[in-house]
């Protein structure tokens, strides 16, 4: 019965067997295109400050980092290097908003050690 079919189609394949989908990893690959994605991420339940992510990427993310000067022995290093700049980012990022707020500088406060010094908390 397949044999008829593929006779009437026309064609040598199989019309049930379906095309294969390509992950985005794999499409970004085909594509020649870089590639990185937060895999999963955990967080210490005991401990909410800490925890951990998982990056997945391809080798031409890591091209196109050490063409920016990211350093490290492995890709792993290079990759961790780059988040970690990106994390200190945004810590400065959110750091520079709270500065330039006037609500938060007015909320500081300011106490006259004198001889020329401040004390600010």
């Amino acid at each position: 019965m397949l044999d008829k079919i593929k006779k009437l189609l026309g064609k040598n394949e199989d019309p049930i067997k379906k095309e294969k989908k390509l992950t985005p990893k794999e499409l970004a690959d085909k594509n020649k295109e870089p590639y990185v994605q937060v895999l999963s991420m955990e967080v210490d339940e005991k401990d909410l400050g800490n925890g951990a992510f998982e990056l997945d990427w391809n080798d031409i993310f890591v091209a196109r980092l050490l063409r920016a000067g990211y350093q490290g022995k492995t890709d792993q290093d290079i990759v961790d290097n780059w988040f970690k700049a990106i994390c200190r980012n945004v810590l400065q990022e959110n750091f520079e908003q709270e500065q330039a707020d006037p609500e938060i500088r007015a909320a500081t406060n300011r106490r006259d050690l004198g001889n020329g010094r401040s004390e600010i908390s």
